[in-house]
This record gives C-alpha cells, structure tokens and sequence, in this order.
C-alpha cells in the first residue's frame, strides 16, 4: 500500500468520504482542497467522518490548492472530485502531477469522463460510479448517510474490458465501501446520470431530502418520468441502460407509456427502496444551501443536450432545467408549492 501515491483533489462530501477511508487504510494520500477553512481544520484537527459507517478522526495531509506547486512527488492514481464544470481546469492542474502510468478516476455526478479523457488521453481515466451518499455541513466533517452493506462504488473501464489496473482500483474503493467492476461502463454511468436527473433537481426544487422525494406521492411520479425520458435517450444513444437503484430501466418506460399497475409498481419498489438511500440532502440542494452553483446544465441539461443531437423532444428535463435555474438565481425559494410548474408532467 504504502508504495501508491494518491491525490484527491476536491474534499467535499464525496472527496473526504473516499480520501479518509484509504488514509485509514494506510495508504499514501493527499487531500487537495480549494475551501480555505476545511483544509486548515484537516491540518490542525483532522478529517471527521461520521454517520451509517461509524465515528472517526482521521489525521490526514491536507494542502490548500495554491500549495500544490510546492510539493515534488507525483500521483498513481488521481480522483477528481470537483463538481462537473470545474473537471477541465482541474484535470489540466493536475496532469504535471500524473506519473507515467498513473490514471485518473471520475468520482463525480455527470458524466465527464471524455473531458477528462480528451486532456489526459482515453487510457488516461477510469470511471467510478458512486451509490453513496453524505454531505458536508462544515469545514472537516463529513456525514456518511447511506446504507454501509449496499452497493456503493461501481468502477469500469471506458472500454468495458477487465485490466489489473482496474482490478487494483476495486480493491482499492473496497476500503471506502462495497465496491464491484462493471463492463458496462457507459450504461452504468448513464444509469447514474438518470438518478441524478431525478432526485438532484428535484430535491433542490422542494426543499425535501433524498429519501422524502422517492417516498411523496407528489414527487414520486414526476422522478419517474423524468427517468424514462432520460432512459430513452440513453438507449437511443447505444447505452445498456443499467438498473436504477434496483430498479430495472425497462420499468421506468413501461410505467410512463402505460400508466396503471405498471406506474403503481415502480412507486412502491422506490419507496420502499428509499430507506437504502438514508435521510441525507443531495448534492445540489447542499450547493443551493450555500449560495453555490448547482450543476443542473451537466445532469438534466446535459440530457437536453444529449437529446437534441439525435432528435429526440426532452420536455421534462427541459422543464426541470428551467425551474432549477429559477431557485439557483434565487426567482424562487425551494418549496413543494414549486411542483406546480411540472403538474402537466404527474
């Protein structure tokens, strides 16, 4: 372990989540942040990881951003966990740092592993496909709020074949949580996509958690069709669309195109699988409660974009877009009197 140099750069909820597990785990790591009172709390207190997983203070080496031009040693493996439109500064940062053989690894929402790609090179980048869940609420502390025996960590090469490369980052994430290689990568991350199309947005429209949008009646079918016009894109983009928290994708389409046993049946398997996903707030309504950018153009948008270039009409996401952009400029508040603006799509 002790011979494999690690780099996280972007130690939110995510980045903290994977970074303090692999220091425990005795790993050489080095967490690079660009928010000054979390990393100066790293330094002198350490990172906190608290919630489903359990208690720990875990003494890390943490840098401020500007300090990384002061350090010689390069990076097997660096994880970019920076939100999407921050990937291409981040990557190109970060590639003087890169030893030869090393690789990134996407553990980000969206799908940005071309971006990375068309820097660094295609055999440059793995992608992580993440199932976890947490927040970060203060500098240093990072609560776990997923189940800790689901599936959390799916990783894949962009090219779907096995490689030891890949084989040594599974077992790598296994330190982080219950981890799995995948050669289906793209429907993977498609898979993922549809998940943050549906629950990202409109947790950040409402105001409500994780769990309380997959278990409201009101939110519930909207998620559900936000899905399927997703799902269909992706499959008429070539992907392999991959299960959707446990939920086959063929399902989602069946209940949007049929309505009936086949809609009430996805509703009950997403509520009683909302449990799995713990009481913690998504990404983007965390980013909101801070006054940040959301990144509702690389999740929802990014379908619009992907559906414009085949032809394929994507009024729900397009929608979705629109009201989320409204909370983000502060138009709107979040507040389930916004599910309103999508009554033509429940």
């Amino acid at each position: 372990m002790g011979n494999r140099e690690i780099a996280i750069l972007g130690v939110g909820a995510i980045g903290g989540t994977i970074g303090g597990p692999l220091t425990q785990a005795g790993y050489n790591v080095t967490l690079i942040d660009q928010w000054p009172e979390n990393v100066e709390v790293m330094k002198t207190s350490g990172l906190t990881i608290s919630g489903t997983h359990g208690d720990h203070l875990i003494p890390v080496n943490a840098i401020h951003i500007h300090e990384l031009c002061t350090i010689s040693k390069m990076f097997d493996w660096v994880f970019i966990c920076v939100k999407s439109y921050d990937t291409a500064w981040a990557t190109t940062m970060m590639l003087p740092y890169l030893k030869p053989h090393g690789a990134f690894v996407s553990a980000q929402n969206s799908i940005n592993d071309n971006t990375i790609a068309e820097l660094a090179g295609f055999n440059k980048i793995l992608a992580c496909v993440l199932t976890l869940g947490g927040g970060m609420y203060e500098p240093g502390n990072v609560m776990r709020t997923n189940d800790p025996k689901a599936l959390a960590i799916t990783v894949g090469e962009l090219h779907g074949q096995s490689t030891p490369r890949l084989i040594e980052l599974e077992d790598l994430m296994s330190h982080v949580g219950v981890s799995k290689i995948t050669n289906n990568t793209w429907g993977e991350r498609w898979s993922k996509l549809v998940v943050n199309c549906m629950v990202n947005p409109m947790a950040g429209i409402t105001g409500l958690s994780s769990a309380e949008v997959r278990r409201n009646p009101a939110t519930r079918r909207i998620l559900i069709r936000i899905a399927a016009e997703a799902i269909r894109v992706g499959m008429n983009h070539g992907f392999e669309v991959a299960n959707i928290n446990g939920i086959p994708a063929t399902a989602y389409l069946e209940a949007d195109e049929n309505m009936g046993t086949a809609m009430e049946n996805v509703e009950t398997e997403m509520a009683l699988r909302s449990n799995e996903r713990g009481e913690g707030l998504p990404s983007m309504l965390q980013d909101l409660m801070k006054g940040r950018k959301t990144e509702i153009n690389y999740l929802n948008g990014y379908v619009v974009e992907k559906g414009s270039q085949i032809g394929m009409p994507t009024p729900i996401n397009h929608t979705i877009v629109d009201i989320l952009t409204s909370v983000e400029k502060g138009v709107i508040n979040p507040s389930i009197d916004n599910l309103k603006r999508l009554k033509g799509f429940n």
